[in-house]
Protein backbone atom coordinates (compact mmCIF):
# COMPACT_ATOMS: atom_id res chain seq x y z
CA UNK A 1 0.00 0.00 0.00
CA UNK A 2 1.49 3.21 -1.29
CA UNK A 3 0.79 6.83 0.58
CA UNK A 4 2.40 9.56 -1.08
CA UNK A 5 2.51 13.09 -0.08
CA UNK A 6 3.77 15.37 -2.96
CA UNK A 7 5.31 18.59 -1.17
CA UNK A 8 6.32 22.07 -2.74
CA UNK A 9 6.19 25.55 -1.41
CA UNK A 10 3.04 26.72 -2.14
CA UNK A 11 1.02 23.59 -2.95
CA UNK A 12 -0.83 25.21 -6.01
CA UNK A 13 0.47 23.62 -8.63
CA UNK A 14 2.62 21.23 -9.29
CA UNK A 15 2.19 19.53 -6.36
CA UNK A 16 -1.66 19.62 -6.98
CA UNK A 17 -0.96 17.93 -10.38
CA UNK A 18 1.05 14.94 -9.33
CA UNK A 19 -1.75 14.04 -6.57
CA UNK A 20 -4.37 13.88 -9.20
CA UNK A 21 -2.23 11.88 -11.39
CA UNK A 22 -1.42 9.89 -8.91
CA UNK A 23 -4.99 9.26 -7.56
CA UNK A 24 -5.78 9.17 -11.23
CA UNK A 25 -3.17 6.14 -12.08
CA UNK A 26 -3.05 4.11 -8.53
CA UNK A 27 -2.72 0.20 -9.33
CA UNK A 28 -4.60 -0.33 -5.96
CA UNK A 29 -7.28 0.84 -4.54
CA UNK A 30 -5.63 1.32 -1.20
CA UNK A 31 -2.89 3.67 -2.98
CA UNK A 32 -3.59 7.43 -1.83
CA UNK A 33 -1.65 10.43 -2.31
CA UNK A 34 -2.36 13.67 -0.78
CA UNK A 35 -0.39 17.19 -1.68
CA UNK A 36 0.75 20.44 1.02
CA UNK A 37 2.92 22.99 1.05
CA UNK A 38 5.01 24.91 3.60
CA UNK A 39 3.62 28.12 2.99
CA UNK A 40 -0.05 27.17 1.10
CA UNK A 41 -0.92 29.57 -1.97
CA UNK A 42 -4.00 29.74 -4.48
CA UNK A 43 -4.18 27.53 -7.01
CA UNK A 44 -2.97 28.35 -10.15
CA UNK A 45 -5.63 28.84 -12.75
CA UNK A 46 -3.13 27.84 -15.48
CA UNK A 47 -2.87 24.24 -13.63
CA UNK A 48 -6.88 23.97 -13.31
CA UNK A 49 -6.80 24.49 -17.46
CA UNK A 50 -3.94 22.24 -18.26
CA UNK A 51 -4.95 19.48 -15.71
CA UNK A 52 -8.77 19.94 -17.37
CA UNK A 53 -7.65 19.58 -20.84
CA UNK A 54 -6.27 15.96 -19.33
CA UNK A 55 -10.46 15.59 -18.08
CA UNK A 56 -8.92 15.84 -14.56
CA UNK A 57 -10.64 18.45 -12.77
CA UNK A 58 -8.75 20.30 -10.03
CA UNK A 59 -10.37 22.91 -9.77
CA UNK A 60 -12.36 22.63 -6.25
CA UNK A 61 -8.62 21.90 -4.50
CA UNK A 62 -7.75 23.35 -1.89
CA UNK A 63 -4.36 24.08 -0.95
CA UNK A 64 -3.10 22.38 1.95
CA UNK A 65 -0.32 23.11 4.93
CA UNK A 66 2.17 20.28 5.34
CA UNK A 67 2.02 21.29 9.48
CA UNK A 68 -1.87 20.53 9.06
CA UNK A 69 -0.95 17.33 8.01
CA UNK A 70 1.51 16.68 10.36
CA UNK A 71 -0.87 17.97 13.16
CA UNK A 72 -2.78 15.45 11.69
CA UNK A 73 -1.22 12.33 12.61
CA UNK A 74 -0.72 11.24 9.00
CA UNK A 75 1.75 9.28 8.00
CA UNK A 76 3.38 8.36 4.63
CA UNK A 77 5.44 5.64 2.43
CA UNK A 78 6.85 8.13 0.93
CA UNK A 79 7.51 12.18 0.39
CA UNK A 80 8.27 13.42 -2.92
CA UNK A 81 9.32 17.02 -3.27
CA UNK A 82 8.14 18.58 -6.92
CA UNK A 83 9.94 22.27 -6.85
CA UNK A 84 12.85 23.55 -9.07
CA UNK A 85 15.43 22.46 -7.02
CA UNK A 86 17.53 25.62 -8.90
CA UNK A 87 15.06 28.20 -7.78
CA UNK A 88 13.86 27.33 -4.67
CA UNK A 89 14.36 25.65 -1.13
CA UNK A 90 11.46 22.49 -0.89
CA UNK A 91 9.71 21.90 2.40
CA UNK A 92 10.44 18.52 4.43
CA UNK A 93 7.81 16.95 6.15
CA UNK A 94 8.33 16.43 9.83
CA UNK A 95 9.37 12.70 10.70
CA UNK A 96 10.49 11.54 7.68
CA UNK A 97 14.24 11.22 7.14
CA UNK A 98 14.44 10.19 3.13
CA UNK A 99 12.61 12.63 0.57
CA UNK A 100 12.21 11.90 -3.31
CA UNK A 101 13.46 14.96 -4.90
CA UNK A 102 11.73 15.75 -8.60
CA UNK A 103 12.85 18.75 -10.02
CA UNK A 104 10.33 20.61 -12.02
CA UNK A 105 9.86 24.08 -13.21
CA UNK A 106 7.42 26.53 -11.31
CA UNK A 107 4.67 27.14 -13.34
CA UNK A 108 3.93 30.39 -11.17
CA UNK A 109 7.13 31.85 -12.61
CA UNK A 110 6.24 31.52 -16.26
CA UNK A 111 5.87 34.64 -18.47
CA UNK A 112 4.26 35.43 -21.64
CA UNK A 113 1.09 35.71 -23.38
CA UNK A 114 -1.59 33.59 -22.17
CA UNK A 115 -0.71 30.70 -24.71
CA UNK A 116 2.76 31.08 -24.39
CA UNK A 117 2.31 30.31 -20.46
CA UNK A 118 -0.19 27.76 -20.83
CA UNK A 119 2.19 25.57 -23.59
CA UNK A 120 4.76 25.61 -20.76
CA UNK A 121 2.13 24.69 -18.19
CA UNK A 122 1.27 21.90 -20.32
CA UNK A 123 5.09 20.62 -20.36
CA UNK A 124 5.20 20.61 -16.75
CA UNK A 125 2.24 18.89 -16.80
CA UNK A 126 3.05 16.13 -18.77
CA UNK A 127 6.77 16.08 -17.14
CA UNK A 128 4.91 15.13 -14.08
CA UNK A 129 2.20 12.87 -15.56
CA UNK A 130 4.94 10.70 -17.09
CA UNK A 131 7.46 10.66 -13.48
CA UNK A 132 3.99 9.52 -11.74
CA UNK A 133 3.32 6.75 -13.90
CA UNK A 134 6.78 5.64 -13.42
CA UNK A 135 6.98 5.84 -9.89
CA UNK A 136 3.43 3.68 -9.86
CA UNK A 137 4.71 0.98 -11.99
CA UNK A 138 7.75 0.71 -10.14
CA UNK A 139 6.92 0.65 -6.68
Amino acid sequence: MLKVLFVCVHNSARSQMAEAFFNLYAKDVDDTAQSAGIKPGKLNPYVVRAMAEKEVDISDNTPKAVFDLYKEGKRFTHVIAVCDEASQQCPIFPGINKIIAWSFSDPSSFKGSDEEIMQKVRSVRDEIEAKVKDFIQNS
